[in-house]
């Protein structure tokens, strides 16, 4: 890893179809800078190609813990923590301090620690309108996670076909927040 290398850690879950897009999204982060390792959710694994994204990141994929004595890779502390694409789920698992999973586990260790962590939820207005999801967004934002999600009038039966709906994905604003987050 070279002086300005940052190290990033991509929560994947099982969000579904924005979940194709990861391995653009560790492309653009690896070409700006990022050492970037994978942490998947459970759910996720249906929807990720693990070995192409090992070969591109140069690091397995991680969605279970491992013991110590088996593992020889090194994980330093991360830079920055992007959880993309998020899911209902686990923004209110996180919001309750639940650990699960690994990639819970990874969440709920960083929260306190000021390393910058970033949310990107896909567009979804019925969870838009679910009081418990939404105060649990507001009790993130309100840790200083930054929660993406701008989705409120949006109604999916107005987007014509899947690509149109993955196309709403935010991964601009997702890389736009790592990068503003160097500066953390």
């Amino acid at each position: 890893m070279t002086v300005d290398t940052r190290a990033l850690y991509i929560v994947v879950c099982g969000g579904g179809y924005p979940a194709d897009d990861v391995p653009d999204f560790v492309s653009q982060a690896k070409a700006a800078g990022w050492d970037t390792r994978i942490v998947a959710t459970p759910a996720s694994l249906k929807f990720l190609d693990t070995g192409a994204l090992a070969e591109l990141t140069g690091y397995a994929v991680r969605s279970e813990y491992v013991l110590v004595e088996d593992d020889e890779e090194e994980r330093p502390i991360p830079d920055a923590v992007v959880v993309a694409p998020a899911t209902f789920n686990t923004v209110n698992k996180f919001a309750g301090g639940i650990s699960d999973t690994l990639a819970l586990s990874l969440l709920n260790e960083t929260i306190g620690s000021g390393i910058p962590i970033i949310i990107a939820l896909p567009p979804n207005p019925t969870h838009a309108k679910h009081p418990a999801f939404l105060a649990n967004i507001a009790t993130l934002r309100s840790w200083g996670v930054q929660v993406i999600f701008d989705y409120e009038d949006v109604i999916l039966e107005d987007v014509p076909d899947i690509d149109a709906w993955k196309a709403m994905f935010p991964w601009k604003k997702t890389f736009d927040a790592l990068e503003a987050s160097r500066g953390a």
